[in-house]
């Protein structure tokens, strides 16, 4: 099986080396890497070579560190680096969740919708957790049940997974749906004295992260991960409408609203 690996927390990350390495060692799969050179966390679908050239760089036989955001990096390597198409793309495995609404931001989750949408299975993965990550335990899990994965991918969608970070691994996986998060993190700006500016005479703002709150819902993503269950959500790639506003919209292109459940 011909496989492109990305992820957005850069080339180096843990995650990402131990699961190209593992994948590499079993079966008759043949891995190629590109990804970021850098931290590209929550650079959502953003694509930066409409602005610009990117630099690619060569690290081994078929690993590349790419410049530009996670999408650039498929991009790059459906374009460019790989010989032919991919039989599965997978972003990660992340450093840390991409639950509910975090998927908006998520640049691993952006990679797998951008092959997504050139009707390639993907599949973004997710370790829950802060401090010490059990990578070995994730990537174990990811590889075991890699098949069981991609029978949830359908034309149109990209399965986004979280695994909980716990030394024992998940006591299973469940198909979740993605839950309400509420953020309330903040920007401050330089505390210069008063009547001054930064050394340079500009102003900074610095991103202050804060404590949000999730809408409890059962059988939710976030909700099975509490549950040291492994979330698995198929996620369509394209935006759709309220149902309640556009009655004649065919099924594929409307939902239901869930302002219930944004107002809690």
């Amino acid at each position: 099986m011909n496989i492109l690996l990305t992820n957005d927390d850069g080339i180096n990350s843990d995650g990402l080396q131990k699961f190209a390495d593992f994948l590499q060692n079993i079966g008759k799969n043949k891995v190629f890497v590109v990804a970021p050179e850098k931290n590209r966390s929550g650079i959502s679908h953003g694509i930066s070579i409409i602005s610009g050239p990117l630099k690619l760089k060569s690290l081994n036989e078929n690993t590349w560190s790419c410049s530009g955001y996670p999408v650039d990096c498929i991009i790059c390597g459906l374009e460019l680096m790989l010989p032919e198409k991919p039989d599965i793309v997978i972003s990660g495995i992340n450093r840390g969740a991409n639950l509910g609404t975090d998927i908006l931001f998520s640049g691993t989750a952006s990679a797998a919708r951008h092959a997504s949408l050139k009707d390639i299975p993907a599949i973004a993965l997710s370790l829950v957790g802060f401090g010490n990550y059990h990578w070995d335990m994730a990537v174990s899990w990811s590889v075991e049940h890699l098949e069981q994965l991609l029978s949830y991918w359908r034309k149109g969608s990209f399965v986004n997974v979280n695994i909980p970070n716990s030394p024992g691994g998940p006591d299973g996986y469940s198909l979740a749906w993605p839950a309400v998060k509420h953020y309330n993190d903040s920007i401050t700006i330089l505390d210069a004295p008063e009547g001054s500016l930064s050394p340079d005479g500009n102003c900074f703002c610095f991103f202050v992260p804060k404590d949000g709150s999730i809408v409890n819902e059962a059988g939710s993503d976030c909700d099975m991960i509490s549950r040291n269950f492994v979330s698995v959500s198929p996620i369509v790639n394209q935006p759709v409408i309220l149902r309640e506003l556009c009655p004649d919209a065919p099924d594929y292109a409307a939902v239901g609203s869930r302002g219930a459940a944004l107002k809690e």
